[in-house]
């Protein structure tokens, strides 16, 4: 008997939670699809909720954007099973509620399970954190996490890159979090094209 290569495209995980900054998952949506890479899209009741008042859209726009979408509800979905290969999930933004099933292990719903997937399978999961100020509880949660094999990774923009509008600096920030999975998506980057400043005496 003989064993034939199985060729599969490069899939990932996306997740939409109720924390404001629903604009990082629409972009990372479009430079995933631009990019080639297969994504698997679960929208939280919640984040369906702010999309229309942070972006004007609909639930089925965004939907209509990824390749494969589940109801947040569906524990039975393929991401919930460590046997379905992915590149690993992001989660942009992140709410706390989603922070903290993930870091207490209480899987309620396919977000936070499809994220326990990944960090028992150890592949990349990477969390968008969407909150300010962050009190101690927070913080001990980031750290449960990160040693649990999660990055975090709030979106924080950079400005050296001289954004001229929200969709530069959204679209930055996003493009350096799929960095993370080892996704180019044409990000400008220092030293590449945007020239270090040093100072008179170097």
């Amino acid at each position: 008997m003989t064993l034939e290569k199985i060729a599969t495209k490069q899939r990932l995980i996306l997740a939409i939670s109720g924390a404001s900054g629903a604009a990082y998952g629409i972009s990372a949506l479009r430079l995933l699809q631009a990019a080639g890479v297969e994504t698997h899209l679960v929208v939280s009741k919640s984040a369906a909720l702010s999309l229309g008042a942070e972006l004007d859209l609909t639930l089925s726009d965004v939907h209509a954007m990824a390749d494969v979408v589940y109801r947040p509800g569906d524990i039975g979905a393929a991401i919930a099973s460590g046997s379905f290969r992915t590149l690993g999930m992001l989660i942009a933004p992140c709410s706390i509620k989603t922070l903290g099933e993930i870091h207490s292990g209480v899987t309620q719903t396919l977000i936070s399970r499809a994220a326990d997937v990944c960090l028992k399978e150890r592949r990349r999961l990477v969390l968008m954190v969407r909150e300010s100020p962050l009190h101690l509880g927070h913080l001990r949660a980031m750290a449960a996490v990160t040693e649990m094999g999660a990055i975090v990774a709030p979106p924080v923009p950079a400005f050296y890159t001289r954004p001229k509008t929200l969709d530069d600096m959204v679209e930055q920030t996003v493009g350096r979090v799929l960095d993370l999975f080892g996704l180019d998506v044409g990000i400008k980057r220092w030293g590449e094209g945007i020239a270090a400043v040093t100072g008179p005496n170097e």
